[in-house]
């Protein structure tokens, strides 16, 4: 555990199988900031806008496996695309908050991102018409340089985070961090559920087994290998993915050859590795499969 963070978690009750955290990141493909560099907000509302087709495609492949997740939406997206959003709370999803517009969190001030994250919390709430109580920060950027957050979405009403992902990357991490669902004490001493991304041990090294681009780019073998890891271990992972991921015919944006790299690989394969990702495993929402563990109330 990451020195300075206090966390207690939950044994696991007896169960037939695992059931894990599946979760969706709800943004569209110029809002990802592998593409920032080139991409300004300014345009966003001029770029073609692929989100409403492509988690169209993810909830009809959900119901065709009968998988309840978990949505974490982008505020801006629900403020365009109401609709999405009550369809997806209408097919049994939950709905959490991934912040208004994308922007990373040790990058805001404090009172910028108490005012961004009400408003989307209000937004969706306005849309669902009941509470939503997770969060999930643009590109796990609650690190330590940002840890402050915890106690603005505990005063904001959320019960559970899922941003602190326990590895070394450029962008995000908090190496030590507990790797297991868990009850975090944010700075002001108050506590709150943390469900951090999946990280499997290979050769010592921790090595991110979550989704998204490490899912599209390392061989399939290593990610289920991970998988199975965390649930030998008794825990449960979370999985996550992005509507855009599914979506080889995007726009391709003229960006570095790391960026291009991090964003298109692996997308024309993305959405065959999920379904066996899918089938392989057993998923539920996140805030489901806390309460299983006993972190949240029903």
């Amino acid at each position: 555990m990451s020195p300075g963070l206090t966390a207690e978690s939950s044994p696991a009750p007896c169960a037939a199988r695992q059931l894990n955290a599946f979760t969706v990141d709800v943004e569209d493909y110029f809002h990802v900031a592998a593409l920032s560099a080139v991409i300004t907000r300014d345009s966003w509302a001029t770029r073609e806008y692929r989100v409403e087709a492509n988690t169209e495609r993810l909830l009809a492949l959900l119901a065709e496996r009968q998988v309840r997740g978990t949505f974490f939406v982008l505020g801006w997206v629900a403020g365009r695309s109401p609709g999405l959003v009550r369809r997806i709370a209408q097919d049994g999803h939950e709905i959490a908050c991934h912040g208004f517009s994308h922007q990373l969190v040790y990058r805001q001030s404090p009172q910028e991102f108490r005012q961004e994250t009400t408003r989307a919390k209000e937004c969706l709430e306005d849309i669902i018409g009941q509470a939503v109580l997770g969060y999930r920060a643009a590109s796990f950027s609650v690190t330590r340089a940002s840890l402050w957050a915890l106690d603005v979405l505990i005063d904001l009403g959320f019960r559970y985070d899922s941003s602190i992902f326990p590895i070394r990357h450029d962008r995000y991490g908090l190496p030590g961090a507990t790797p297991e669902p868990n009850r975090l004490s944010a700075p002001s001493g108050r506590t709150l559920v943390e469900f951090p991304m999946s990280a499997a041990k290979f050769l010592g090294v921790q090595v991110p087994v979550s989704g998204g681009g490490y899912f599209r780019i390392l061989p399939y073998w290593l990610t289920r290998a991970g998988l199975k890891q965390i649930e030998r271990r008794g825990r449960p992972f979370t999985f996550y993915l992005h509507p855009w991921e599914v979506d080889p015919g995007q726009p391709r944006i003229r960006v570095g050859a790391f960026s291009r790299l991090r964003h298109y690989t692996g997308l024309e394969r993305c959405e065959s590795r999920l379904r066996r990702v899918l089938t392989e495993f057993a998923f539920t929402s996140m805030r489901e499969a806390l309460r299983l563990r006993g972190l949240l109330a029903a």
